[in-house]
């Protein structure tokens, strides 16, 4: 079974995500991380996030891999595990930004589909259930209001010791909202055929039994 999660920057799908896998006992596959990690690369070799070019043609220099080790999701860039240094907002800028470019889509669309093909998953991201997993099971598309979402990543930011204010989160997740649901290739927009979860007064343990709910309904 194949579950698509999508919707923007901060709705809580890779904490979602997650409960949803466990609960299910399937495998949860966090795509977001990929474009981190590409990101991550591009930022650790000068290059700037603008530069569409150069960003291409580092694609060549870079190997991923993403293994399930008891459950969990690592991921390793050029034989290295990335762990929590893909987790910045920094990170997630550049990551906003080459997710844009078609050519680093295509460099992991396989990556991802591979995974789906065999496993039953629930795969969170922009495009899952339009571009990556078209003929998912099941599909939901999450989303929350600006403020609630910039709430949630604030505490986050501040819980492990970053030095933001809210109102900067609040721009970024505009921004990235623009940016994500505007770019000509696959823009962060719901699938015709997506359940929608709207989440903004509702917390993880309310928005998984929601999930649960549309799940059990599209798979009776």
């Amino acid at each position: 079974m194949n579950i698509a999660l999508d919707g923007p920057s901060g709705a809580g799908k890779s904490t979602v995500a997650k409960a949803l896998a466990k609960r299910l006992g399937i495998i949860y596959v966090d795509t977001g991380a990929l474009y981190r990690t590409i990101g991550l690369y591009v930022r650790n070799k000068g290059i700037d996030k603008e530069d569409e070019k150069s960003v291409i043609d580092c694609l060549s220099e870079i190997n991923l891999n993403m293994e399930f080790i008891n459950g969990e999701q690592i991921i390793t860039l050029n034989g290295v595990n990335v762990g929590d240094t893909i987790r910045t907002g920094e990170i997630a800028m550049y990551a906003s930004r080459v997710s844009a470019i078609p050519e680093v889509r295509a460099f992991l669309l396989e990556t991802q589909r591979k995974i789906a093909r065999e496993n039953s998953v629930v795969m969170d991201g922009r495009d899952i259930g339009t571009v990556i997993l078209p003929n998912a099971e099941v599909k939901i598309f999450m989303t929350a209001s600006a403020e609630a979402r910039a709430m949630r990543r604030y505490k986050e930011l501040v819980a492990k010791g970053e030095d933001c204010t809210f109102e900067s989160v609040l721009a970024d997740i505009n921004l990235r909202d623009k940016n994500d649901s505007t770019r000509k290739t696959a823009p962060a927009i719901p699938a015709e055929d997506a359940v929608f979860l709207d989440n903004s007064d509702l917390d993880i343990e309310g928005t998984v039994e929601r999930a649960i709910e549309i799940i059990n309904e599209k798979v009776k």
